[in-house]
């Protein structure tokens, strides 16, 4: 792209100033001047021209796809912590055999660390035709250096079309490095993947805009096409155990290996905050519980269901529950067997946090509360009569 003053038709006015978000025109003997290392090209001023004298050209480049036929297959990035693969990723493995079942290719689990020897077949059994292993003293534990540089190396040698990673603190940190080494687009914290049988590229789908609409994204002209995915979103195919798969064993020269950071410890998360991605029940409040000592009630009925308690953003933006307990797109993302909602309105980003759970129970004084268009159960009524009655029955059947 460029932009361009047709000195001939400009006034010097100065409405395109006006306009210009980062302050890149100003006008000189009467003429407008273009700052172009201030300006980037956003095309606000040309509506605002009344003369017609600001030209934005757009080169139109025809994108040949002939480099990209070598690419092939569906990659999942395994993540793994201390020798342990995360649940995560057999998620995107069941995803990833949808996915590469449309394309008519196989699925290939890429895996970084050392002595995981232990841990192949239970990913095969997940879904992978194939595990790309690179095992190493030096990177038994994620680093982000030698990591990237790993899957560069791997990418470039044997050329997926799309690679999926968990949206983890782990995946964040890698597959956008990787991203900007191979320079290939990147979609973060996809809730749905899908294939276009026509055009065979990857659909990804993600919440935009804070939350209010789900978009869906596409980047078919470089490859491979890559997406992060949160955890819980996606679901893990059963454990076959007859499957086959191949062992590709990788080795790099230690200059791949090379970190500038020094990992010098991990500490593993402290064991009283409450692990609500891997709770099978969760009950979550929200501004209807009303403030802090409320919240009292849902851990009542928590510890009678045996279960977790979670809450929205309101609940923790009120200080009345602690971020380690929020549930949706700026929180966790939870699937649990039975979430109940509790004086949550539902809202898009709670919702994107929660909607795969398998049973939904909402309660809610608004009947016309959006929670009860994804409730499988709903119970129109007085929270504060409801749970107490709840935590009653249920505790007389304990």
């Amino acid at each position: 792209m460029s932009i361009q003053i047709i000195i001939e038709k400009c006034t010097g006015c100065s409405l395109c100033i006006k306009v210009c978000p980062h302050t890149a025109i100003k006008v000189t003997d009467k003429k407008a001047v273009i700052d172009l290392d201030r300006c980037n090209l956003c095309g606000a001023c040309v509506p605002a021209c009344k003369f017609k004298s600001i030209l934005l050209s757009r080169e139109q480049k025809a994108e040949s796809r002939e480099h990209l036929k070598d690419y092939k297959g569906v990659w999942v990035f395994i993540e793994q912590k201390r020798g342990k693969v995360q649940s995560v990723s057999y998620e995107l493995l069941g995803k990833a055999h949808e996915l590469a079942a449309k394309l008519n290719v196989q699925v290939s689990a890429l895996l970084i660390g050392n002595d995981l020897d232990d841990q192949l077949d239970e990913i095969i059994w997940h879904g992978a035709d194939n595990i790309y292993l690179v095992q190493a003293p030096e990177i038994a534990d994620f680093q982000d250096e030698p990591y990237t540089n790993i899957l560069v190396e791997l990418i470039q040698k044997y050329k997926p079309e799309i690679l999926l990673c968990g949206a983890t603190a782990i995946g964040r940190s890698l597959i956008s490095r990787v991203a900007v080494k191979i320079r290939v687009g990147l979609t973060a914290d996809c809730t749905g993947l899908d294939i276009d049988q026509e055009k065979k590229i990857l659909l990804q789908t993600r919440p935009a805009f804070g939350g209010n609409i789900m978009a869906t994204i596409i980047s078919p002209n470089y490859l491979p096409q890559m997406a992060t995915v949160r955890h819980k979103v996606m679901q893990p195919l059963i454990p076959d155990k007859q499957r086959k798969g191949k062992i590709i064993k990788e080795n790099f020269a230690s200059s791949v290996y090379f970190s500038r950071s020094k990992l010098l410890d991990i500490v593993e998360e402290i064991e009283t905050l409450v692990n609500l991605a891997e709770a099978d029940i969760i009950v979550s409040g929200g501004r209807g519980m009303g403030g802090k000592e409320n919240f009292k009630l849902l851990e009542d009925l928590a510890h009678v269901l045996g279960g977790a308690v979670g809450s929205s953003r309101a609940a923790v933006d009120s200080g009345w529950m602690p971020y380690s307990h929020q549930v949706g797109q700026t929180g966790r993302t939870v699937s649990p067997k039975t979430y109940i909602a509790c004086g949550i309105s539902g809202q898009i980003q709670h919702l994107v946090g929660m909607q795969s759970s398998k049973t939904i129970i909402a309660i809610n004084k608004d009947p016309n509360a959006p929670i009860f268009k994804v409730a499988t159960y709903g119970i129109v009524a007085d929270l504060f009569e409801i749970i107490p009655a709840l935590i009653k029955k249920l505790s007389s059947k304990t």
